[in-house]
């Protein structure tokens, strides 16, 4: 379900510059992002240099999780082996124009918690709680229009975006396909003194509907106002593609709702839809700033207006938890807790209900550090499936492309040995010259009438095997027992990879796509047969004791 988080190791940068920091050298002045904080402090160093009495005390993780993880040794050896199996079959997905997107195999240098929702809904407040000091302006209006990457850091500096996605070691290069406005919309924020010590925030620019594309004052004769160009044209590069993008590597994703939008905006659901789709094991979604509220019918009916609008973008019953939470209120110059329209709105219960989901909510952002090896684990499966499912397709396809190709063959050799053969026997038996030049006239015409004749007969064969229907009976045909049991897995991963895999087959051609061996399916499924079985097993609770890695 969702394309690539990986981690790439850096042991030896990391060790050198904790060298230098024991040895009291000040770090210069860099123009990259590595040299200017220390991405080596683990998460249980973090956690025990940090000062407990600056953490929000109710929301902080419980020392016991980490009797339930891999010890840190255990950890490395689980992201390097899932980075060298990844790594592995890129190459194989390269030459198969595969699903896997151009280095997905590479991930950022730290875990992240990425943030998405409407302007105004919170995200930026919220951000400074968690990093315990005002990073983000917040504010009714539209504050930021950039993608803000928040990492740790022993000193405050700033980034662009260029020197960000410039940068080899913290993992953002796989933002140049989007284009250079994209890159001067992202910028990057290292502070010294925060609480996320080995995670990062990525903080997402609020959406806003546009009155030309999604569904505002805009007239029945728009005929591309949900086209994907026109969607780019609203902010200059493909938000929607951006945002699936940081989703996919982010080991939890926040999507923020509001009391006044929630869940109206079209371009918010847009993206729950086509960007955040196959992302439920790490999404949260938050109904934020639910202490406005001052009757209970009115948060009743912002309520429903949220669920209602996510049912037509989620397709099941049931829908999944909303977090409504609210952020504490800011004291006043005079000393009082809370405001008093606040005071008015909610009463002390009803307070502790919403901090107590807020508190849930920070739980699960400091779980991202932790949440890493699941998603890695599950990233390298999803693609392993992805690119398998492409294979064995394709190759169907190719090998019923390749027969026509070699019964049209045969038809044009075995006319054209007929008609030399009786070119032969008449010079042989001294017939007169005007019939075995006849023959030779017919035998040419005949075999290039032929060919001609079976080339277009090819190029309709080549049309129709890459339709939409003979895709689809081609993954019947190669999965007929996942079909007839109507896995529901293999259904949503063929939905995923059916116009991809068409795409690939019609820029490259049947006759030039090339044939999948039985030793490369072979691969692939013994990654999933074995090796990702073991590589669960070994972030597993139950086997952190084993030796057996």
């Amino acid at each position: 379900m969702f394309a690539s988080t990986l981690i790439r190791p850096a042991a030896a940068r990391l060790v050198h510059s904790r060298q230098l920091a024991h040895r009291g050298l000040r770090l210069k002045s860099a123009t990259r992002c590595s040299s200017t904080w220390n991405w080596a402090k683990s998460s249980s160093s973090a956690s025990n240099d940090e000062d407990n009495s600056s953490a929000p005390t109710s929301g902080s993780p419980n020392n016991n999780d980490n009797d339930r993880n891999p010890p840190p040794s255990v950890q490395q050896s689980i992201l390097n082996q899932c980075s060298e199996l990844h790594s592995s079959i890129m190459p194989f997905n390269t030459s198969l124009q595969g699903p896997l997107a151009k280095n997905s195999d590479k991930g950022t240098s730290l875990p992240f918690v990425f943030l998405v929702g409407n302007h105004s809904s919170g995200k930026s407040s919220f951000i400074n709680y968690v990093l315990g000091r005002s990073v983000q302006t917040a504010g009714v209006a539209p504050t930021d229009d950039c993608f803000t990457v928040i990492a740790p850091g022993p000193k405050d500096v700033d980034q662009d975006g260029p020197a960000l996605v410039g940068d080899p070691d913290i993992g953002f290069e796989g933002l140049r396909q989007f284009g250079p406005t994209l890159i001067h919309h992202t910028q990057l924020k290292v502070r010294d003194g925060i609480r996320n010590q080995d995670f990062m925030i990525i903080d997402s620019p609020g959406m806003i509907d546009s009155p030309v594309n999604y569904g505002g004052m805009v007239s029945n004769n728009s005929k591309d106002r949900s086209s994907t160009s026109s969607a780019i044209m609203d902010r200059g590069y493909d938000f929607q593609g951006v945002v699936r993008w940081m989703a996919e590597r982010a080991d939890v994703v926040l999507l923020f709702f509001d009391p006044d939008k929630p869940g109206t905006t079209g371009e918010t659901l847009n993206i729950l839809l086509h960007s955040l789709g196959g992302m439920d094991h790490k999404l949260l979604i938050v109904l934020n700033k639910a202490d406005q509220f001052k009757k209970i019918h009115d948060f009743a009916r912002a309520y429903g207006s949220l669920c209602w609008n996510l049912s037509k973008v989620i397709p099941r019953k049931d829908l999944p938890r909303i977090f409504t939470m609210c952020l504490p209120v800011a004291s006043t110059t005079d000393g009082e807790a809370k405001s008093a329209t606040t005071t008015e709105a909610l009463d002390r219960h009803a307070l502790a209900d919403l901090h107590q989901s807020r508190d849930d909510v920070l739980a699960e952002v400091m779980k991202a550090p932790k949440r890493r090896i699941d998603n890695v684990i599950t990233n390298l499966h999803d693609s392993v499936h992805l690119l398998l499912m492409h294979a064995v397709v394709a190759e169907d396809v190719r090998a019923r492309y390749s027969k026509r190709q070699w019964e049209n063959r045969m038809q044009e050799v075995s006319s054209l040995v007929l008609g030399v053969g009786l070119s032969a026997l008449g010079i042989h038996f001294d017939v007169p010259l005007q019939f075995t030049g006849g023959v030779v006239a017919a035998t040419v015409i005949g075999v290039g009438g032929m060919h001609w004749f079976n080339s277009s007969k090819l190029k309709d064969a080549e049309e129709q095997l890459t339709s939409i229907e003979e895709l689809s009976a081609s993954f019947q045909r190669t999965h007929p027992q996942e079909v007839s049991e109507a896995d529901e897995f293999y259904s949503a991963i063929w939905a995923r990879i059916r116009d991809p895999l068409r795409l690939s087959l019609w820029r490259t051609g049947l006759s030039d796509f090339p044939a999948v061996s039985k030793s490369d399916v072979a691969k692939l499924q013994n990654i999933l047969d074995q090796e990702i079985p073991r590589l669960r097993r070994l972030a597993s609770p139950s086997h952190h004791g084993s030796k057996h890695m």
